[in-house]
């Protein structure tokens, strides 16, 4: 039976910076998975908010302004929404076709965080097979060969 060869420095130093690499890139893939979650749960408040309007008999709701701090106000046109479709473009939507709106970015913003999610755990896979490899070598790097080790290194050569 044959031993595994031995990993050379090189190919040690390029699993590190493939892990390396890989931990770096699983970090944008987080950083984007968050983005898209606050986006999600900013969107679900605003339905609820705009769905509040609806219900409330005199226009008054809660506005926060930060820091924890509320007023109560009233909306002038609870109908009509004023909405950044991106792009610093505004347009007039009824509080309705907002409701939509928005309920369809969710949607696509739930595919975008699937797809993330699905390349973010691929990523962790291979990582956790690049560190497998790296922990094989520096095994092997630290372990002193044993005489019969050595003896079959050579018995293997002979076979040549």
């Amino acid at each position: 039976m044959a031993q595994a060869q031995p990993m050379d420095q090189r190919e040690i130093e390029t699993l590190q910076y493939y892990l390396k690499e890989y931990g770096q890139q699983a970090e944008v893939f987080a950083g984007q998975l968050e983005l898209m979650e606050n986006g999600r749960m900013e969107a679900l408040a605003a339905i609820e908010a705009l769905e509040a309007l609806v219900a409330s008999d005199d226009g008054t709701v809660l506005l926060q302004i930060g820091g924890g701090a509320s007023l109560r106000a009233k909306v002038l046109d609870p109908e009509k929404v004023l909405l950044n479709i991106g792009s610093e473009v505004i347009v007039e939507k009824t509080n309705p076709d907002t409701v939509e709106y928005l309920k369809d970015r969710i949607t696509e913003m739930e595919a975008s965080q699937k797809k993330v999610a699905e390349a973010l755990d691929k990523l962790r896979g291979q990582m956790n097979e690049i560190a497998k490899r790296l922990e094989q070598g520096y095994r092997q790097a630290q372990a002193p060969e044993s005489p019969a080790a050595h003896r079959h290194a050579h018995e293997d050569d002979d076979e040549e």
